[in-house]
C-alpha cells in the first residue's frame, strides 16, 4: 500500500513549491514584446528586484540557469589569463570555480570543507600573498546548496578591506535569495547572483546579476562576450536589451506576481519566517540524533542556512529513508549532492512558499519512515519542532488583547 495519493510535496532545495498565483498568473496569451504592458512590467520587476537585494546599483536578467550565470557574470569581469580566487564550501563553490577554469580564467580554490563556512583569516593571508593583485575577484556562495553552509559575506569583505585588496567580491545567492537574509550594499558585495527557481517561487530559466559601480568600472576592460554583457540589460534603451532578445514574457508574469506576493510579507518577515521553519528542521533532527546517529551536517548554528538543511544518516540509511518518504508517503527531499558516500547524506529544501504545516508535515514523515525502516532515533522530534513555531507566534488571546 501506499499512502503517497494527492498532491506530492517537492521538499528538495530547488525547484521550490510554486504558487498558485505565480502558475495562474503565468497562464495567459503572449504579449506584445515591443510595446505596452510588458515594458512597464520590466521597469517594475528590475527595481523591485534590486530592492529585495538590498542594493542602488544594477541588475541584468538572463534567459539562464544558475550556471549560466556563472558564465555571465565572469565573462564581464575577468578574461582568460586573468586570476580569481574562489572560497569553496561544497560543490556549487567547486562548480563555480570548474567553470571559471573553462574559460580560461587562473583559478586558485580555497576549500573550507562541506560543513563549516570560509575563513575570513585565511581569505585575508590569501589576499596579502598576492603582491602583484593579480585576483580580480574572489568567488563565495552565500549558501552553497550542496552542503546548507551559510558564509559571512560581511566578514569576507572586512577581511578583505583589512588585507588592501581590490578584487571584487562576488556572491552566488542562488539558494539563499528571499530567504537567508542579505544586504548587498550593506554588506560589499561587488556582484551578487540568483535564479528564478529557488527563494522567488517562478519556474527554473530565469536568473540576474546584480552589480554596482566597481564592478561596472572592471567590466569596461574586459570584452569577452556579447551575450553575456551586463552593460544594456542593465540600463537597457530599448525593451529587448533587458534579456539580449526576446523577453521571458511568461516567467516575467510569473515573477511579477512572486514579487507582489514578496512585497505583501516584506523582506524581515520573509527572512524571520524562514528563519522559524529553519529552527524548527534543526530542533526535530537534534530530537532524532539523541537516540540515533542522525546528525546535522553544519555543527554551528550561524553558519547554517535558512533556505536548505543537509542532514547525514550514515550506513546508507540517508538514502533509503529518501526513497522511502518520495514513494510511500509523497514528499521527496534532496539528495546527497557532492558527498561521499552520497547515500548517508539527504537534504530538505524549506525555501520560499512554505509554512508551518508543511515543514511539521516533513518531520511527522521523516519519524514514519525511520519507524518503517526500523531505523533508531530518538522521540519527541515533532514536539521539539512544534515548540520552536509555538514560541515564535503570539496565541489568538494575545493578539486580540
Amino acid at each position: 500500500m501506499t499512502l503517497s495519493n494527492g498532491r506530492h510535496y517537492l521538499a528538495i532545495p530547488g525547484p521550490s513549491v510554486m504558487p498558485d498565483e505565480v502558475l495562474a498568473a503565468m497562464h495567459q496569451p503572449a504579449p506584445n514584446i515591443y510595446e505596452g504592458d510588458i515594458v512597464t512590467l520590466m521597469e517594475g520587476v528590475t527595481r523591485d528586484l534590486k530592492t529585495i537585494a538590498g542594493t542602488t546599483g544594477q541588475v541584468a536578467l538572463y534567459g539562464a540557469n544558475g550556471h549560466g550565470v556563472w558564465e555571465a557574470s565572469l565573462a564581464n569581469v575577468a578574461a582568460p589569463g586573468d586570476m580569481v580566487l574562489v572560497l569553496s564550501n561544497g560543490r556549487f563553490g567547486m562548480g563555480w570555480a570548474e567553470m571559471a577554469q573553462g574559460l580560461g580564467i587562473e583559478t586558485r580554490i580555497l576549500d573550507c570543507g562541506m560543513s563549516a563556512a570560509s575563513d575570513p583569516a585565511r581569505l585575508e593571508e590569501a589576499l596579502r600573498a598576492d603582491g602583484d593583485k593579480r585576483i580580480k575577484a574572489v568567488l563565495v556562495c552565500h549558501v552553497d546548496t550542496s552542503s546548507g553552509v551559510l558564509n559571512d559575506v560581511a566578514g569576507l569583505r572586512t577581511a578583505m578591506d583589512a588585507a588592501g585588496h581590490p578584487a571584487l567580491l562576488m556572491v552566488d545567492c542562488i539558494a539563499s535569495f528571499a530567504c537567508d537574509r542579505y544586504e548587498m550594499d550593506a554588506w560589499g558585495a561587488d556582484v551578487t547572483l540568483a535564479g528564478s527557481q529557488k527563494g522567488l517561487m517562478t519556474p527554473p530559466g530565469m536568473a540576474m546579476v546584480w552589480f554596482n559601480d566597481r564592478a561596472a568600472e572592471v567590466a569596461r576592460g574586459v570584452k569577452t562576450s556579447r551575450y553575456w554583457d551586463w552593460t544594456d540589460r542593465g540600463n537597457p534603451e530599448f525593451p529587448y536589451q533587458y534579456f539580449g532578445g526576446t523577453t521571458l514574457t511568461h516567467h516575467m508574469f510569473g515573477l511579477r506576481k512572486a514579487l507582489d506576493m514578496i512585497k505583501a510579507e516584506g523582506r524581515e518577515a520573509i527572512w524571520a519566517r524562514h528563519d522559524t521553519l529553519a529552527n524548527s528542521y534543526w530542533a526535530a533532527i537534534d530530537a532524532f540524533g539523541a537516540g540515533g546517529s542522525m546528525r546535522l551536517n553544519v555543527p554551528d548554528r550561524a553558519h547554517r542556512s535558512r533556505a536548505i538543511t543537509s542532514v547525514a544518516l550514515p550506513n546508507g540509511q540517508g538514502e533509503r529513508l529518501r526513497l522511502w518518504c518520495s514513494e510511500n508517503l509523497g514528499v521527496t527531499l534532496g539528495i546527497g549532492l557532492g558527498r561521499t558516500p552520497p547515500h548517508d547524506y539527504f537534504r530538505i529544501g524549506h525555501m520560499g512558499h512554505i509554512n508551518a504545516h508543511m515543514a511539521l508535515g516533513v518531520v511527522g514523515v521523516l519519524e514514519a519512515g525511520m519507524l518503517s525502516l526500523g531505523i533508531a532515533h530518538g522521540k519527541g522530534a515533532t514536539s521539539a519542532a512544534a515548540e520552536v513555531i509555538a514560541s515564535a507566534t503570539r496565541p489568538l488571546s494575545q493578539a486580540a488583547e
